[in-house]
């Protein structure tokens, strides 16, 4: 119980849980924003279609069973979901490594003691030979 404890309590179990629960309901709007924004629409320009509705049917619906189809409709809006959230995810890691690349390229500035300017190099050198 103690070393279920000592994982839960980790950061990054917590972090996990956090991002989990974000990609699902990030998952609903993108299928939201294809099922009742971007493919109304499409079906329009397809001649007033609802684009989930395309299918082919295998077998009709008889009174004891129901239909048998393939709704590649349905699968289309799906594979289009997933384009939305990869891109997204795309862009959010693209930020992320930009921003991170500026900030290691800050702390490398800061970090690097400041080469002198060819004045105070001059000025060295002259102090050292009047030194001499």
């Amino acid at each position: 119980m103690k070393e279920f404890k000592k994982f839960i309590s980790r950061g990054n179990v917590v972090d996990l849980a956090v991002g989990l629960i974000l990609a699902t309901y990030f998952g609903a709007i993108v299928k939201s924003l294809v099922n009742d924004v971007i493919m109304p629409p499409v079906g329009l320009l397809l001649g007033g279609i609802d684009f989930s509705e395309f299918k082919v049917v295998i077998k009709e619906a008889q009174p004891e069973a129901a239909e048998v189809a393939i709704n590649y409709g349905i699968f289309i809006n799906t594979i289009l979901t997933f384009l939305i959230v990869g891109f997204a995810i795309f862009i959010l890691v693209k930020m992320y490594n930009k921003t991170k690349e500026r900030l290691l390229k800050e702390e490398e500035a800061q970090a690097a003691p400041a080469t002198p300017s060819k004045e105070e190099v001059l000025l060295t050198e002259i102090r050292d030979l009047l030194k001499k």
